[in-house]
Parts: C-alpha cells; sequence; structure tokens
C-alpha cells in the first residue's frame, strides 16, 4: 500500500467517540481519508458505494472499517455478516471498537469473521493510545496483497 492514499471508515454513532477517534487518527496522520457515518445503513451505502456514496471516487473503498456493535438503523453484526458476505469486501479488515465486554458480543463478532476485537478504554489517555496503535497496525505493519 505503499504510496497508496489510505482510507479508513469509521462507524459510530457517539459523536464524542467519533472525534476522539477522527483526532486521533488524523494526529498520528494515519489516514488521507478519514470518513465517518453514525448508523449501520449508512456504512452499508458506503461501502456499497449506494445513494448518496455513489461516487467511488469521493467515497474510495476503506482499508479499514472500524465498526461499533451498538448503532442505529443496522447493527453492528449485521453490517459485519454483510461485509464478510460479499466477495468484494470481505478482504477488508473490520474492527470491532466498542464499549461491550460481553463475552456474546465477542463470540458472535468472532463467530462473522471480525478480524479483531477491541473494548474501549473509559480514560482518555488509553483510548488515544488504542487508537494510534490500532491504525499503525493495521495501515502501516500489517501486510496485506495488492487487491
Amino acid at each position: 500500500m505503499e504510496g497508496e492514499p489510505l482510507c479508513i471508515l469509521l462507524v459510530e454513532d457517539n459523536p464524542d467517540h467519533a472525534e476522539l477517534a477522527i483526532r486521533n487518527l488524523s494526529d498520528a496522520g494515519l489516514a488521507n481519508h478519514l470518513f465517518h457515518v453514525e448508523d449501520g445503513e449508512a456504512a452499508l451505502d458506503y461501502l456499497n458505494n449506494r445513494g448518496r456514496y455513489a461516487d467511488q471516487n469521493a467515497y474510495p473503498r476503506p482499508h479499514l472499517v472500524l465498526l461499533d456493535l451498538r448503532l442505529p438503523k443496522v447493527d453492528g453484526i449485521e453490517v459485519l455478516k454483510q461485509v464478510k458476505a460479499s466477495e468484494q469486501l470481505k478482504a477488508i479488515p473490520v474492527v470491532i471498537l466498542t464499549t461491550s465486554a460481553a463475552e456474546r458480543d465477542l463470540a458472535q463478532a468472532y463467530n462473522n469473521y471480525a478480524n479483531s476485537y477491541l473494548t474501549k478504554p473509559v480514560d482518555f489517555d488509553s483510548f488515544s493510545n488504542l487508537l494510534r496503535d490500532l491504525g499503525f497496525y493495521w495501515l502501516a505493519w500489517n501486510r496485506r496483497p495488492v487487491s
């Protein structure tokens, strides 16, 4: 991915969590494009270039999806299921980033092929560090085949 503009899709309905994620990922210089949607339906529209997200140049396929579980309209597990069932989307890493530490949620995410499951820390510094390290891991250190 060297030289390629990096794109993250953040699917988060909590505006405070979204702002913190956007600020930390931007400050770390990890993505050239960071798109934020607030519900699962918008995430699926973005990923499938439907509706307002139909322009693939304006809304490129993300290299990483950060997905909350508790979302309006379509929940995170359903978004995950649809992404991993799609031949065009299934190779995109989907990282669950949620406040839920429930074993049921964790098992359900991995049973539907989540690439990682992270529980959001409650304090600012830990959350900031998690996001920075997460971005470096998936976008800088991790190797993927050329698509």
